[in-house]
């Protein structure tokens, strides 16, 4: 009887970076922590990996990290003080986060990049296939991408990347993928991945976003990876090497992605995603989008 690989249960997120482009507010507060509507930003991707069935959650943390931890337990004072008070509904959402997932932390020490914030979750991981979900990037709950890309890999090995269509000007700022077609027009195969080209070196307009589910033959790749763009061990630079090479532990395939995506790592992106958001809430929506149509006619 052929053994059915293990079901993937465990996320990776990634959140050791230093928020520099939101400073001063993340001078002491970590940018993961910024609110997005009324709920910090990490718990937006906490909830999509457990709604993608992953249960076991892995975060890469840094120095000034630890409201991330306090965040995801309990404070049984403020339970406390909320159920003397008879506040069932804050009292539920302030429970929410803690009961979400189980929770993990490591410290990636030096920031030597993605590539090498991955490899610091290899002991925890171990030699299954796992999902990385990268913070800056929100994925809309009702366009469930991560569940895709697990469907993919379970059915197909390898590992799987998210792929966005984005204007060829704007290639640059992301990992670009080189494709070819499958039998399905939501799934590639990936024959090269470039981090950041110039756009006149992009093989297409296919930008990687952050998320991820990686055969765990990345981890020895990645061991063996020299620091390339920016000075850092790039995940794309192995992911490269997987494409290439399918005997190493590809092959790589690519999820397009055409839902709802909030980029919370720009301001004005941020911005954007609160607003967005705000006026998609039942409790909130009405109101808020009574005033901002009010806002723009008469104040601007």
């Amino acid at each position: 009887m052929t053994q059915l690989p293990p079901r993937i249960s465990k996320a990776v997120i990634p959140a050791a970076g230093l928020g520099t482009r939101f400073l001063p507010a993340t001078k002491a507060t970590p940018k993961e922590m910024l609110p997005v509507v009324d709920k910090p930003a990490i718990q937006y991707v906490v909830e999509e990996a457990v709604s993608a069935g992953l249960s076991d959650v892995l975060m890469i943390t840094g120095r000034n990290k630890r409201p991330l931890e306090d965040h995801f337990d309990r404070n049984y004072e403020l339970e406390s003080a909320l159920t003397r008070k008879g506040d069932a509904e804050k009292l539920a959402r302030v429970q929410e986060s803690s009961d979400l997932a189980t929770m993990h932390y490591v410290r990636q020490g030096d920031p030597r990049g993605l590539g090498h914030a991955v490899l610091c979750a290899a002991p925890h991981v171990g030699d299954q296939p796992f999902a990385v979900l990268l913070g800056d990037d929100l994925i809309d709950p009702r366009d469930p991408l991560l569940a895709r890309m697990v469907e993919i890999q379970e059915r197909e090995g390898g590992s799987v990347v998210a792929l966005m269509e984005v204007e060829p000007a704007q290639i640059h700022l992301y990992g670009c993928a080189a494709v070819a077609p499958t039998g399905e027009s939501d799934v590639v195969k990936v024959t090269d991945l470039v981090e950041k080209p110039a756009v006149a070196d992009a093989p297409s307009n296919l930008a990687i976003i952050g998320r991820y589910v990686l055969d765990p033959a990345v981890f020895e790749i990645l061991r063996k990876t020299e620091p390339g763009r920016g000075n850092e061990i790039q995940l794309t630079d192995a992911l490269q090497q997987l494409a290439h090479d399918e005997k190493a532990g590809g092959p790589v395939h690519g999820v397009v992605f055409k839902g709802r995506r909030y980029d919370t790592g720009d301001r004005g992106d941020y911005l954007r995603a609160i607003v967005r958001l705000a006026c998609e809430r039942e409790d909130l929506g009405p109101d808020f989008r009574t005033w901002l149509r009010r806002y723009v006619t008469e104040e601007m």
